[in-house]
Protein backbone atom coordinates (compact mmCIF):
# COMPACT_ATOMS: atom_id res chain seq x y z
CA UNK A 1 0.00 0.00 0.00
CA UNK A 2 2.95 2.32 0.72
CA UNK A 3 4.22 1.78 -2.82
CA UNK A 4 0.78 2.62 -4.17
CA UNK A 5 0.68 5.80 -2.12
CA UNK A 6 4.07 6.84 -3.47
CA UNK A 7 2.82 6.40 -7.04
CA UNK A 8 -0.35 8.34 -6.32
CA UNK A 9 1.67 11.12 -4.72
CA UNK A 10 3.76 11.41 -7.86
CA UNK A 11 0.57 11.52 -10.00
CA UNK A 12 -1.00 14.14 -7.79
CA UNK A 13 2.14 16.26 -7.83
CA UNK A 14 2.59 15.94 -11.59
CA UNK A 15 -1.06 16.79 -12.47
CA UNK A 16 -1.86 19.21 -9.68
CA UNK A 17 -4.50 17.05 -8.03
CA UNK A 18 -5.39 17.27 -4.38
CA UNK A 19 -6.51 13.72 -3.91
CA UNK A 20 -6.01 12.36 -0.40
CA UNK A 21 -3.75 9.38 0.22
CA UNK A 22 -5.28 5.95 0.12
CA UNK A 23 -4.90 4.08 3.38
CA UNK A 24 -6.71 0.88 2.55
CA UNK A 25 -7.07 -1.31 -0.51
CA UNK A 26 -10.91 -1.03 -0.40
CA UNK A 27 -12.11 1.35 -3.10
CA UNK A 28 -8.67 1.68 -4.66
CA UNK A 29 -9.91 1.10 -8.21
CA UNK A 30 -12.73 3.65 -7.71
CA UNK A 31 -10.31 6.25 -6.45
CA UNK A 32 -8.02 5.70 -9.46
CA UNK A 33 -10.99 5.97 -11.80
CA UNK A 34 -12.03 9.19 -10.07
CA UNK A 35 -8.53 10.66 -10.59
CA UNK A 36 -8.45 9.63 -14.23
CA UNK A 37 -11.94 11.08 -14.74
CA UNK A 38 -10.91 14.40 -13.19
CA UNK A 39 -8.01 14.78 -15.56
CA UNK A 40 -10.25 13.95 -18.53
CA UNK A 41 -9.10 10.47 -19.47
CA UNK A 42 -11.92 8.70 -21.34
CA UNK A 43 -13.02 5.42 -19.73
CA UNK A 44 -11.91 3.38 -22.75
CA UNK A 45 -8.34 4.74 -22.60
CA UNK A 46 -7.79 4.70 -18.87
CA UNK A 47 -5.93 1.36 -18.80
CA UNK A 48 -3.56 2.36 -21.59
CA UNK A 49 -3.04 5.81 -20.04
CA UNK A 50 -2.36 4.39 -16.63
CA UNK A 51 0.11 1.92 -18.11
CA UNK A 52 1.85 4.73 -19.97
CA UNK A 53 1.91 7.06 -16.96
CA UNK A 54 3.36 4.46 -14.64
CA UNK A 55 5.87 3.38 -17.28
CA UNK A 56 6.89 6.98 -17.81
CA UNK A 57 7.33 7.51 -14.08
CA UNK A 58 9.28 4.26 -13.72
CA UNK A 59 11.62 5.21 -16.53
CA UNK A 60 12.08 8.66 -15.06
CA UNK A 61 12.81 7.10 -11.69
CA UNK A 62 15.39 4.72 -13.15
CA UNK A 63 17.02 7.51 -15.14
CA UNK A 64 17.28 9.68 -12.05
CA UNK A 65 18.71 6.80 -10.05
CA UNK A 66 21.19 5.92 -12.80
CA UNK A 67 22.30 9.53 -13.13
CA UNK A 68 22.92 9.67 -9.42
CA UNK A 69 25.03 6.51 -9.64
CA UNK A 70 27.02 7.93 -12.57
CA UNK A 71 27.66 11.15 -10.67
CA UNK A 72 29.04 9.20 -7.70
CA UNK A 73 31.12 6.97 -9.98
CA UNK A 74 32.64 10.06 -11.57
CA UNK A 75 33.42 11.45 -8.15
CA UNK A 76 35.18 8.22 -7.20
CA UNK A 77 37.07 8.21 -10.49
CA UNK A 78 38.15 11.81 -10.01
CA UNK A 79 39.73 10.90 -6.67
CA UNK A 80 42.62 9.60 -8.76
CA UNK A 81 43.21 6.57 -6.58
CA UNK A 82 46.79 5.41 -7.18
CA UNK A 83 48.64 2.52 -5.60
CA UNK A 84 52.46 2.80 -5.60
CA UNK A 85 54.57 -0.03 -6.93
CA UNK A 86 56.06 -2.53 -4.54
CA UNK A 87 58.57 -5.36 -4.49
CA UNK A 88 57.92 -9.06 -4.28
CA UNK A 89 58.59 -10.57 -0.83
CA UNK A 90 58.96 -7.09 0.68
CA UNK A 91 56.45 -5.59 3.08
CA UNK A 92 53.96 -3.33 1.32
CA UNK A 93 51.54 -0.68 2.64
CA UNK A 94 49.37 1.89 0.85
CA UNK A 95 46.14 3.77 1.61
CA UNK A 96 43.48 5.96 0.02
CA UNK A 97 40.20 7.60 1.09
CA UNK A 98 36.62 6.96 -0.05
CA UNK A 99 33.40 8.94 0.63
CA UNK A 100 31.53 6.53 2.89
CA UNK A 101 28.43 8.77 2.97
CA UNK A 102 27.88 7.98 -0.71
CA UNK A 103 28.93 4.37 -1.14
CA UNK A 104 28.71 1.05 0.70
CA UNK A 105 29.59 -2.67 0.41
CA UNK A 106 33.22 -1.93 -0.51
CA UNK A 107 35.63 -4.69 -1.55
CA UNK A 108 38.83 -5.02 -3.55
CA UNK A 109 38.99 -8.03 -5.85
CA UNK A 110 42.43 -9.51 -6.53
CA UNK A 111 44.08 -8.43 -3.29
CA UNK A 112 43.77 -11.88 -1.71
CA UNK A 113 45.58 -13.52 -4.60
CA UNK A 114 48.77 -11.48 -4.16
CA UNK A 115 48.23 -11.97 -1.13
CA UNK A 116 47.43 -8.59 0.44
CA UNK A 117 44.91 -7.50 3.06
CA UNK A 118 42.36 -4.81 2.18
CA UNK A 119 40.58 -2.95 4.96
CA UNK A 120 38.28 0.09 5.00
CA UNK A 121 37.39 2.02 8.15
CA UNK A 122 33.98 3.62 8.82
CA UNK A 123 35.66 6.98 8.16
CA UNK A 124 36.61 5.87 4.66
CA UNK A 125 40.32 5.27 5.16
CA UNK A 126 41.16 2.23 3.03
CA UNK A 127 44.45 0.36 3.41
CA UNK A 128 46.23 -2.33 1.43
CA UNK A 129 49.04 -4.13 3.22
CA UNK A 130 51.01 -7.35 3.43
CA UNK A 131 53.92 -9.08 1.74
CA UNK A 132 53.23 -9.87 -1.93
CA UNK A 133 54.64 -13.19 -3.12
CA UNK A 134 54.21 -12.44 -6.84
CA UNK A 135 55.79 -10.04 -9.29
CA UNK A 136 54.33 -8.38 -12.38
CA UNK A 137 51.51 -6.03 -13.35
CA UNK A 138 48.09 -6.59 -11.82
CA UNK A 139 44.64 -5.00 -11.94
CA UNK A 140 42.66 -4.78 -8.71
CA UNK A 141 38.92 -4.17 -8.95
CA UNK A 142 37.36 -1.83 -6.42
CA UNK A 143 33.69 -2.84 -6.02
CA UNK A 144 31.08 -0.71 -4.24
CA UNK A 145 27.37 0.17 -4.11
CA UNK A 146 25.97 3.66 -4.71
CA UNK A 147 22.15 3.85 -5.04
CA UNK A 148 19.78 1.13 -3.88
CA UNK A 149 18.57 -0.87 -6.85
CA UNK A 150 21.47 0.17 -9.10
CA UNK A 151 24.04 -2.39 -10.25
CA UNK A 152 27.35 -2.69 -8.44
CA UNK A 153 29.99 -0.12 -9.49
CA UNK A 154 33.59 -1.01 -10.31
CA UNK A 155 36.89 0.82 -10.62
CA UNK A 156 40.05 -0.77 -12.03
CA UNK A 157 43.15 0.09 -10.02
CA UNK A 158 46.48 -1.01 -11.53
CA UNK A 159 49.34 -2.10 -9.28
CA UNK A 160 52.80 -3.52 -10.04
CA UNK A 161 55.32 -5.48 -8.00
CA UNK A 162 58.93 -5.68 -9.05
CA UNK A 163 60.55 -9.08 -8.86
CA UNK A 164 62.47 -9.88 -5.71
CA UNK A 165 66.08 -9.50 -6.89
CA UNK A 166 66.97 -12.71 -5.11
CA UNK A 167 64.57 -14.71 -7.26
CA UNK A 168 66.51 -13.59 -10.33
CA UNK A 169 69.64 -15.36 -9.10
CA UNK A 170 70.21 -19.03 -9.76
CA UNK A 171 72.57 -21.39 -7.97
CA UNK A 172 74.40 -23.87 -10.13
CA UNK A 173 76.54 -26.48 -8.37
CA UNK A 174 80.24 -26.33 -8.95
CA UNK A 175 81.33 -29.15 -11.30
CA UNK A 176 83.37 -31.67 -9.35
CA UNK A 177 85.47 -32.34 -12.43
CA UNK A 178 87.23 -28.95 -12.32
CA UNK A 179 90.80 -28.68 -11.03
CA UNK A 180 90.99 -27.91 -7.32
CA UNK A 181 87.33 -28.59 -6.66
CA UNK A 182 86.10 -26.93 -3.47
CA UNK A 183 82.76 -27.29 -1.71
CA UNK A 184 80.46 -24.32 -2.14
CA UNK A 185 80.34 -23.73 1.62
CA UNK A 186 82.16 -24.70 4.78
CA UNK A 187 81.82 -24.04 8.50
CA UNK A 188 83.56 -24.98 11.74
CA UNK A 189 83.14 -24.64 15.49
CA UNK A 190 85.78 -25.24 18.16
CA UNK A 191 84.77 -25.40 21.80
CA UNK A 192 87.62 -24.67 24.23
CA UNK A 193 87.26 -25.63 27.88
CA UNK A 194 88.92 -23.73 30.72
CA UNK A 195 92.46 -24.94 31.44
CA UNK A 196 94.06 -25.77 34.78
CA UNK A 197 94.46 -22.07 35.58
CA UNK A 198 90.63 -21.87 35.48
CA UNK A 199 90.78 -18.72 33.39
CA UNK A 200 87.85 -18.61 30.92
CA UNK A 201 88.69 -19.41 27.33
CA UNK A 202 86.97 -18.43 24.11
CA UNK A 203 85.46 -20.49 21.31
CA UNK A 204 85.97 -20.29 17.56
CA UNK A 205 83.29 -20.23 14.90
CA UNK A 206 83.88 -19.79 11.18
CA UNK A 207 81.91 -20.08 7.97
CA UNK A 208 82.47 -19.52 4.28
CA UNK A 209 79.82 -19.27 1.57
CA UNK A 210 80.11 -19.06 -2.21
CA UNK A 211 78.82 -15.71 -3.45
CA UNK A 212 75.76 -15.30 -5.66
CA UNK A 213 77.86 -14.03 -8.56
CA UNK A 214 79.78 -17.33 -8.58
CA UNK A 215 76.69 -19.45 -7.92
CA UNK A 216 74.92 -17.84 -10.88
CA UNK A 217 77.59 -19.20 -13.23
CA UNK A 218 78.38 -22.42 -11.42
CA UNK A 219 81.84 -21.19 -10.46
CA UNK A 220 83.66 -22.36 -7.32
CA UNK A 221 84.15 -20.55 -4.04
CA UNK A 222 87.46 -18.67 -3.96
CA UNK A 223 87.46 -17.84 -0.22
CA UNK A 224 88.95 -20.11 2.40
CA UNK A 225 89.52 -20.28 6.16
CA UNK A 226 91.49 -22.41 8.57
CA UNK A 227 91.10 -22.27 12.37
CA UNK A 228 92.55 -24.30 15.21
CA UNK A 229 93.20 -24.37 18.92
CA UNK A 230 96.47 -25.97 20.01
CA UNK A 231 95.49 -28.02 23.04
CA UNK A 232 99.08 -28.65 24.09
CA UNK A 233 100.09 -24.95 24.04
CA UNK A 234 96.65 -23.24 24.37
CA UNK A 235 97.36 -20.97 21.38
CA UNK A 236 94.61 -20.08 18.93
CA UNK A 237 95.33 -19.62 15.24
CA UNK A 238 92.79 -18.20 12.78
CA UNK A 239 93.32 -17.53 9.08
CA UNK A 240 91.07 -16.19 6.33
CA UNK A 241 91.89 -15.66 2.65
CA UNK A 242 90.06 -14.29 -0.38
CA UNK A 243 91.14 -15.70 -3.72
CA UNK A 244 91.13 -13.13 -6.52
CA UNK A 245 88.09 -13.50 -8.75
CA UNK A 246 90.20 -12.80 -11.83
CA UNK A 247 92.70 -15.55 -11.02
CA UNK A 248 91.76 -18.95 -12.44
CA UNK A 249 93.16 -20.99 -9.52
CA UNK A 250 92.76 -18.50 -6.68
CA UNK A 251 90.60 -21.00 -4.77
CA UNK A 252 93.66 -23.17 -4.43
CA UNK A 253 95.85 -20.19 -3.55
CA UNK A 254 93.58 -19.21 -0.67
CA UNK A 255 93.46 -22.80 0.56
CA UNK A 256 97.24 -23.22 0.52
CA UNK A 257 97.73 -19.86 2.25
CA UNK A 258 95.34 -20.58 5.13
CA UNK A 259 96.39 -24.14 5.77
CA UNK A 260 100.09 -23.35 5.53
CA UNK A 261 100.12 -20.47 8.02
CA UNK A 262 97.95 -22.24 10.59
CA UNK A 263 100.07 -25.39 10.53
CA UNK A 264 103.31 -23.43 10.56
CA UNK A 265 102.17 -21.33 13.50
CA UNK A 266 101.09 -24.46 15.34
CA UNK A 267 104.55 -25.92 14.96
CA UNK A 268 106.27 -22.72 16.07
CA UNK A 269 104.00 -22.09 19.06
CA UNK A 270 104.08 -25.62 20.41
CA UNK A 271 106.93 -26.23 22.84
CA UNK A 272 108.09 -22.60 22.70
CA UNK A 273 108.22 -21.47 26.35
CA UNK A 274 110.80 -18.79 25.59
CA UNK A 275 108.34 -16.84 23.47
CA UNK A 276 105.67 -17.03 26.15
CA UNK A 277 108.15 -16.08 28.91
CA UNK A 278 109.29 -13.06 26.89
CA UNK A 279 105.65 -11.96 26.50
CA UNK A 280 105.09 -12.27 30.26
CA UNK A 281 108.32 -10.38 31.08
CA UNK A 282 107.32 -7.57 28.75
CA UNK A 283 103.92 -7.30 30.40
CA UNK A 284 105.53 -6.89 33.80
CA UNK A 285 107.00 -3.64 32.52
CA UNK A 286 105.37 -2.49 29.29
CA UNK A 287 107.52 0.65 29.25
CA UNK A 288 110.65 -1.45 28.73
CA UNK A 289 111.38 -0.98 25.03
CA UNK A 290 114.02 -3.69 24.97
CA UNK A 291 111.58 -6.31 26.21
CA UNK A 292 109.00 -5.16 23.66
CA UNK A 293 111.61 -5.41 20.92
CA UNK A 294 112.40 -8.99 21.92
CA UNK A 295 108.73 -9.94 21.60
CA UNK A 296 108.34 -8.01 18.34
CA UNK A 297 111.27 -9.83 16.76
CA UNK A 298 109.81 -13.20 17.66
CA UNK A 299 106.41 -12.19 16.30
CA UNK A 300 108.04 -11.11 13.07
CA UNK A 301 109.99 -14.36 12.93
CA UNK A 302 106.85 -16.48 13.35
CA UNK A 303 104.28 -14.55 11.31
CA UNK A 304 106.45 -13.31 8.47
CA UNK A 305 108.02 -16.70 7.97
CA UNK A 306 104.55 -18.23 7.96
CA UNK A 307 103.44 -15.81 5.24
CA UNK A 308 106.64 -16.36 3.24
CA UNK A 309 106.20 -20.12 3.45
CA UNK A 310 102.62 -19.78 2.21
CA UNK A 311 103.87 -17.66 -0.69
CA UNK A 312 106.53 -20.23 -1.52
CA UNK A 313 104.12 -23.17 -1.41
CA UNK A 314 101.75 -21.36 -3.78
CA UNK A 315 104.68 -20.69 -6.07
CA UNK A 316 105.70 -24.35 -5.97
CA UNK A 317 102.14 -25.34 -6.86
CA UNK A 318 102.13 -22.99 -9.84
CA UNK A 319 105.42 -24.42 -11.09
CA UNK A 320 104.17 -27.97 -10.67
CA UNK A 321 101.04 -27.20 -12.70
CA UNK A 322 102.94 -25.15 -15.29
CA UNK A 323 100.80 -22.13 -14.38
CA UNK A 324 101.55 -18.52 -13.48
CA UNK A 325 101.92 -17.44 -9.87
CA UNK A 326 99.26 -14.78 -10.34
CA UNK A 327 96.79 -17.51 -11.33
CA UNK A 328 96.74 -18.35 -7.59
CA UNK A 329 96.41 -14.77 -6.35
CA UNK A 330 94.93 -14.48 -2.87
CA UNK A 331 94.73 -12.15 0.09
CA UNK A 332 95.60 -13.41 3.57
CA UNK A 333 95.00 -12.42 7.17
CA UNK A 334 95.81 -14.52 10.20
CA UNK A 335 96.24 -14.15 13.94
CA UNK A 336 97.80 -15.98 16.85
CA UNK A 337 96.17 -15.51 20.29
CA UNK A 338 96.62 -16.81 23.79
CA UNK A 339 95.11 -16.16 27.22
CA UNK A 340 97.69 -15.30 29.92
CA UNK A 341 97.18 -14.35 33.54
CA UNK A 342 97.43 -10.66 32.60
CA UNK A 343 94.98 -10.95 29.71
CA UNK A 344 95.06 -11.76 26.03
CA UNK A 345 98.08 -11.49 23.77
CA UNK A 346 97.59 -11.52 20.02
CA UNK A 347 99.57 -10.80 16.90
CA UNK A 348 98.39 -10.59 13.32
CA UNK A 349 99.48 -10.48 9.69
CA UNK A 350 97.34 -8.89 6.96
CA UNK A 351 97.75 -8.40 3.26
CA UNK A 352 94.80 -7.47 1.05
CA UNK A 353 91.34 -6.12 1.73
CA UNK A 354 88.61 -7.29 4.11
CA UNK A 355 88.75 -6.52 7.83
CA UNK A 356 90.54 -7.82 10.92
CA UNK A 357 89.26 -6.24 14.11
CA UNK A 358 89.43 -6.68 17.87
CA UNK A 359 86.03 -5.65 19.19
CA UNK A 360 85.26 -4.82 22.82
CA UNK A 361 81.59 -4.10 23.44
CA UNK A 362 82.01 -3.27 27.14
CA UNK A 363 84.78 -0.70 26.70
CA UNK A 364 83.39 0.55 23.37
CA UNK A 365 86.53 0.00 21.34
CA UNK A 366 87.16 -1.47 17.91
CA UNK A 367 90.82 -1.86 17.03
CA UNK A 368 91.92 -2.79 13.51
CA UNK A 369 94.84 -5.21 13.57
CA UNK A 370 96.32 -4.02 10.29
CA UNK A 371 95.62 -1.80 7.31
CA UNK A 372 93.44 -2.89 4.38
CA UNK A 373 95.07 -2.63 0.96
CA UNK A 374 92.54 -0.50 -0.87
CA UNK A 375 91.41 3.09 -1.31
CA UNK A 376 88.41 4.83 0.13
CA UNK A 377 86.11 2.48 -1.77
CA UNK A 378 86.59 -1.18 -2.52
CA UNK A 379 88.60 -1.87 -5.63
CA UNK A 380 91.97 -3.24 -6.63
CA UNK A 381 93.86 -4.74 -3.71
CA UNK A 382 97.19 -6.45 -3.12
CA UNK A 383 97.85 -10.16 -2.83
CA UNK A 384 100.15 -12.52 -0.96
CA UNK A 385 101.31 -13.83 -4.34
CA UNK A 386 102.89 -10.49 -5.28
CA UNK A 387 106.67 -10.92 -4.71
CA UNK A 388 107.12 -7.22 -4.00
CA UNK A 389 104.99 -7.55 -0.87
CA UNK A 390 107.96 -8.91 1.07
CA UNK A 391 110.36 -6.26 -0.27
CA UNK A 392 108.35 -3.28 0.95
CA UNK A 393 110.52 -1.22 3.32
CA UNK A 394 107.49 -0.68 5.57
CA UNK A 395 106.51 -4.33 5.40
CA UNK A 396 106.51 -5.09 9.13
CA UNK A 397 104.95 -1.78 10.12
CA UNK A 398 102.16 -2.14 7.58
CA UNK A 399 101.48 -5.87 7.75
CA UNK A 400 101.99 -6.78 11.41
CA UNK A 401 100.23 -5.82 14.63
CA UNK A 402 100.45 -6.82 18.28
CA UNK A 403 97.86 -6.23 20.97
CA UNK A 404 97.46 -7.00 24.66
CA UNK A 405 94.05 -6.55 26.28
CA UNK A 406 92.48 -7.73 29.56
CA UNK A 407 89.56 -9.16 27.62
CA UNK A 408 87.46 -8.56 24.50
CA UNK A 409 84.10 -9.43 23.02
CA UNK A 410 85.19 -10.88 19.68
CA UNK A 411 88.07 -11.02 17.26
CA UNK A 412 86.79 -10.82 13.67
CA UNK A 413 88.52 -11.89 10.45
CA UNK A 414 86.41 -11.34 7.34
CA UNK A 415 86.74 -11.08 3.59
CA UNK A 416 85.46 -8.07 1.66
CA UNK A 417 82.32 -10.01 0.75
CA UNK A 418 81.23 -9.05 4.28
CA UNK A 419 83.18 -5.87 5.02
CA UNK A 420 82.08 -4.09 1.84
CA UNK A 421 78.31 -4.35 2.40
CA UNK A 422 78.58 -3.94 6.16
CA UNK A 423 81.03 -1.03 6.34
CA UNK A 424 81.12 0.38 2.78
CA UNK A 425 84.37 2.37 3.27
CA UNK A 426 87.70 1.86 4.99
CA UNK A 427 87.00 4.92 7.09
CA UNK A 428 83.99 3.21 8.61
CA UNK A 429 86.21 0.32 9.70
CA UNK A 430 87.60 2.66 12.34
CA UNK A 431 84.17 3.69 13.61
CA UNK A 432 83.15 1.85 16.79
CA UNK A 433 79.44 2.51 16.15
CA UNK A 434 79.71 0.64 12.85
CA UNK A 435 81.21 -2.38 14.58
CA UNK A 436 78.59 -2.14 17.30
CA UNK A 437 75.87 -2.21 14.62
CA UNK A 438 77.62 -5.10 12.88
CA UNK A 439 77.80 -7.14 16.08
CA UNK A 440 74.15 -6.48 16.83
CA UNK A 441 73.20 -7.49 13.29
CA UNK A 442 75.28 -10.64 13.65
CA UNK A 443 73.29 -11.66 16.72
CA UNK A 444 69.88 -10.50 15.53
CA UNK A 445 70.12 -11.53 11.88
CA UNK A 446 67.93 -10.06 9.16
CA UNK A 447 64.28 -10.53 10.17
CA UNK A 448 63.14 -8.69 7.05
CA UNK A 449 64.80 -11.41 4.99
CA UNK A 450 63.84 -14.22 7.37
CA UNK A 451 67.50 -14.83 8.20
CA UNK A 452 68.23 -15.62 11.82
CA UNK A 453 71.10 -14.41 13.92
CA UNK A 454 74.00 -16.29 15.49
CA UNK A 455 73.70 -17.42 19.10
CA UNK A 456 77.10 -16.50 20.49
CA UNK A 457 76.50 -18.00 23.92
CA UNK A 458 78.98 -20.47 25.32
CA UNK A 459 79.04 -24.07 24.13
CA UNK A 460 76.75 -23.60 21.12
CA UNK A 461 77.96 -25.85 18.34
CA UNK A 462 74.94 -24.80 16.25
CA UNK A 463 76.64 -21.42 15.87
CA UNK A 464 78.56 -22.70 12.83
CA UNK A 465 75.37 -23.51 10.93
CA UNK A 466 73.73 -20.31 12.13
CA UNK A 467 76.70 -18.30 10.88
CA UNK A 468 76.62 -20.07 7.53
CA UNK A 469 72.94 -19.19 7.18
CA UNK A 470 73.63 -15.60 8.25
CA UNK A 471 76.11 -15.21 5.39
CA UNK A 472 73.20 -15.40 2.96
CA UNK A 473 72.10 -11.85 3.87
CA UNK A 474 70.96 -9.66 1.00
CA UNK A 475 72.86 -6.52 -0.03
CA UNK A 476 72.26 -5.01 -3.50
CA UNK A 477 75.40 -5.06 -5.60
CA UNK A 478 77.38 -7.17 -3.10
CA UNK A 479 77.42 -10.78 -4.25
CA UNK A 480 81.03 -11.86 -3.62
CA UNK A 481 82.12 -14.89 -1.60
CA UNK A 482 81.72 -14.32 2.14
CA UNK A 483 83.92 -15.68 4.89
CA UNK A 484 83.96 -14.83 8.59
CA UNK A 485 86.04 -16.37 11.36
CA UNK A 486 85.73 -15.19 14.92
CA UNK A 487 87.11 -15.86 18.37
CA UNK A 488 84.53 -15.01 21.02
Amino acid sequence: MDRYNRIMNRLQKRYGLKQPKVHAPNGTALKIDRILSEIGVPPGERDSFLSWALSDLWNSFKTERMNKRIVIENEIRQLGIHLPNGTQNKEYAASFNLPMDKISDISLDGADELPLIFECSPEGVCSLSGTPDKSGDFNLILRYRTVEGEPESQLRIPIAFNADPRTLWTSKPTPRSIPYFKEDSDCAYIKVEAADDMLPRKDIVAASQRGRSHAQEGKPRDDHFSVLHCEDSDWYVLAVADGAGSAIYSRRGSQIACETVTQYCRSRLTGNPDFENDICEWQKDTSDREKRTVVTRQVIDILVNAAKLAHQKIKDEAIKENARLKDYATTLMFTICKRFSFGWFMASFWVGDGALCLYDEKNKTAKLLGTPDEGEYSGQTRFLTMPEIFHDKDFAQKRLRMAVVPDFTALFLMTDGISDPMFETDRNLNDFSKWEAFYRRLKEGFPEDKIGGVDLSDDNEAAKDQLLGWLDFWSPGNHDDRTLAMLY
